[in-house]
């Protein structure tokens, strides 16, 4: 494993579509496994392969310690809910922003392992689903968000509330 460098906003790869992953190889596994590292490190709790420099339609969840998800390929199946989610991003360092999540996600994607899963996501873990998927199509938070501003910052008095 290897640490890999993030690609920060402005980069044209963050706006890319990525590309399917069509066969489970030794550089898929290496990617990863550098981005959990990485995404580790750079206390994340999510990151996809665009992040790292790599077209592909790859990304890793880790919501809580010890549930790491990888995800390649991944199909949002269903869409349910909403939920306001105050977020940053490795690729854009030192800002939050509020965005509207779904409450529910039901993913099917391929496992390190070639092996199909469908899995529900809700509350935390859709937010960290749904923005790692944002990647993979070329979407950053801040392409979506309300009330971007530096971390630290006290959000706006006129923020719109987003009934679950």
């Amino acid at each position: 494993m290897a640490l890999r460098n993030v690609v920060k906003r402005g980069d044209a790869i963050l706006t890319k579509h990525c590309r399917e992953v069509t066969e489970i190889n030794d550089r898929i596994i290496t990617l990863l496994d550098d981005m959990a590292e990485t995404m580790r490190e750079d206390m994340g709790v999510g990151i996809a392969a665009p992040q790292v420099g790599v077209a592909r339609r790859v990304c890793i969840i880790e919501p809580e310690e010890g549930r790491l998800v990888e995800f390649i390929n991944p199909e949002i199946l269903e869409s349910e809910g909403e939920q306001l989610s105050t977020e940053g991003c490795l690729s854009v360092p030192g800002m939050i922003g509020d965005v509207v999540r779904p409450q529910r996600l039901v993913v099917k994607y391929l496992d390190r392992y070639g092996n199909e899963k469908t899995e529900e996501f809700t509350d935390f873990e859709a937010v960290v689903v749904s923005h790692e998927t944002d990647h993979l199509d070329g979407i950053l938070y801040v392409d979506k968000a309300t009330n971007v501003r530096e971390a630290g910052e006290e959000p706006q008095e006129d923020m719109t509330e987003v009934e679950n």
